[in-house]
C-alpha cells in the first residue's frame, strides 16, 4: 500500500484545483463563514479543532481532514488541527485511499484490518503525519472541544446536537459511492477529491489572511 510521495504533483493537484473548480458566492459565503469562526476562535483560545463528519467516515470526511491537514502545513497556520469522524465506524475506503495516492500522498499501512485498517498518511515538509482510519465523530483519538463541519446530509440530520461542537456547519459535497465497481470510479473520485482540495484551499487562504 505504501509508494513514495509525490510533493510537486501534491502542490500542483491543491493550486491547480482552485483555478479548475468554479465556487459559487453561495458556497463562498458559507466557507466565509465557516473561516471567520474558525479565526474567531484562534484570536479567542489560541488553538481549535476541526471535525469533519459523514456517515460512515469512508469518503468525503476523510478527503477534508487530508487537505485541510495539508493546508494548515501549506500556509503555515498554527494550532489548528483536523480530524473527521462519522456516525458509524467502517473503513477508510480502498478508493479513497487510491485517489489521494493518485495525486501524491504516500499511505503507510500501520495496523494490518480486514475490516478497518489505520494508515499513516504523509506528504512533504509535514510537521506530523496523519492517522488514517474510520472512527466515530467522538472517538476517544478526537481532541475536543471542536467545530463540528458535516460533509454528508445523512450525518447532519442524524446528529441533531452535538456535545463537544463549539459550532456546526454543513458543507454537503456529492458522495462518490455512486461510481464504486463502475467505469467511471477513478474518475468520480478524482473529481470530489479537487472539489474538496479547492474548497479547502479557499477556507485556508482565507483564515491566513485573517490571523
Amino acid at each position: 500500500m505504501a509508494q513514495e510521495t509525490n510533493p510537486i504533483k501534491t502542490k500542483l493537484f491543491f493550486t491547480d484545483a482552485s483555478k479548475k473548480v468554479e465556487i459559487t458566492e453561495k458556497r463562498k459565503g458559507l466557507l466565509i463563514s465557516i473561516a471567520e469562526f474558525i479565526a474567531s476562535e484562534i484570536k479567542k483560545s489560541n488553538s481549535v479543532n476541526l471535525n469533519f463528519i459523514c456517515t460512515h467516515n469512508s469518503r468525503r470526511s476523510q478527503l477534508a481532514q487530508v487537505w485541510a491537514h495539508y493546508a494548515i502545513n501549506c500556509y503555515n497556520l498554527k494550532n489548528i488541527k483536523s480530524f473527521s469522524g462519522g456516525t458509524e465506524a467502517t473503513a477508510f475506503h480502498r478508493n479513497t485511499v487510491k485517489t489521494l495516492q493518485e495525486v501524491g500522498f504516500e499511505f503507510k499501512l500501520t495496523k494490518i484490518s480486514h475490516t478497518n485498517p489505520v494508515y499513516e498518511i504523509s506528504f512533504e515538509n509535514m510537521k506530523q503525519p496523519i492517522i488514517g482510519f474510520s472512527k466515530i465523530y467522538d472517538d476517544i483519538s478526537i481532541k475536543k472541544p471542536f467545530i463540528a463541519i458535516t460533509t454528508c446530509s445523512s450525518a447532519n440530520e442524524n446528529c441533531p446536537f452535538i456535545s463537544d461542537a463549539l459550532q456546526r456547519f454543513h458543507l454537503e459535497y456529492e458522495d462518490p459511492k455512486s461510481s464504486d465497481n463502475t467505469g467511471f470510479t477513478s474518475e468520480k473520485y478524482l473529481k470530489t477529491n479537487q472539489i474538496i482540495a479547492a474548497e479547502i484551499n479557499f477556507l485556508f487562504q482565507y483564515i491566513s489572511k485573517m490571523i
